[in-house]
């Protein structure tokens, strides 16, 4: 491992109607010293322009798609976004792409079959267009698609992961790849209360099978899973506390072997409020 970066994946940057909110916010972001913002670029054909309006009102900060959708946007649109990107605001940003989930790619009307194939023929179609590997980076969660990452990307972004998971990764990736979990946060001590948000969060992840056969494989059971998560496995998932507390779960991630921690403050469920008072407190923890 050869970085210890502490990132932000925020809905918010999405989300918030006023861009020079989120403007501030990653201003401010970039003073704390945060490395990099990680957001969703949604599920339209087009990449949201957020990504390149961020870079263009800040100076430093990388910002990352956690994830374009292979379904939604094409190979030729994505590679030249990031190509542009890249011209204009050298080494900040990076591409996550991701297989998304079948609830939500057969909603828009597409068979969802062969994911990891078509997660191929993506990659071989972004190489025809002469994106170099080391401007994406894979949501990779099971076996197969963590070897991908290692050999046709800059490495892995995962989601909704427990540190067993940030392990695993690491050693398929092996030293070199960038390993950035996201992981979400409460900075609530009291524990009913940090459970109940955290629960705002997971209850939705969890009717998405990518994300409970990926939990499967570690041990977690359907009583575990059932009802927004056993306390086990919210604790897990989501640290939560004290700042102090927090930045202690985070750094088990890193201690697992990530390179880099996208921490998503969740602050139940309101994605148009920036919680930029628990980023203080967290960057003085942890930058």
């Amino acid at each position: 491992m050869t970085q210890r970066l502490v990132s932000v994946w925020q809905p918010f940057f999405l989300g918030s109607e006023s861009l020079e909110a989120a403007v501030a916010a990653a201003t401010e972001l970039e003073e704390l010293g945060y490395a990099r913002i990680w957001f969703s670029a949604g599920f339209d054909a087009d990449v949201p322009q957020r990504y390149r309006e961020l870079l263009d009102g800040t100076s430093r900060i990388g910002v990352a798609s956690g994830i374009v959708s292979i379904w939604h946007s094409s190979p030729a649109a994505v590679a030249a976004y990031t190509q542009d990107a890249e011209r204009a605001h050298p080494g900040r940003f990076l591409l996550g792409l991701g297989t998304s989930h079948a609830v939500i790619v057969e909603g828009d009307g597409t068979d969802y079959t062969k994911p990891y194939s078509k997660m191929v023929s993506y990659l071989d179609a972004l190489d025809a267009a002469g994106l170099a590997p080391e401007r994406r980076v894979l949501a990779a969660l099971g076996p197969r698609m963590q070897t991908l990452s290692r050999d046709r990307s800059a490495g892995a972004h995962p989601y909704f992961v427990p540190v067993e998971h940030t392990a695993e990764v690491r050693a398929a990736l092996g030293e070199g790849p960038l390993l950035a979990p996201e992981v979400a946060v409460v900075l609530e001590a009291d524990p009913d209360a940090a459970r109940a948000t955290a629960r705002q969060y997971t209850a939705g992840y969890l009717a998405l099978p990518n994300y409970t056969n990926n939990l499967r494989r570690f041990g977690w059971t359907d009583d575990d899973l059932a009802g927004g998560g056993s306390d086990r496995l919210v604790d897990a998932l989501i640290p939560w506390g004290t700042p102090e507390q927090v930045a202690a779960g985070i750094n088990k991630h890193f201690q697992a072997g990530a390179d880099e921690v996208a921490i998503q403050v969740l602050n139940g469920g309101d994605a148009s409020a920036f919680p930029s008072e628990a980023f203080r407190a967290l960057a003085a923890q942890l930058i």
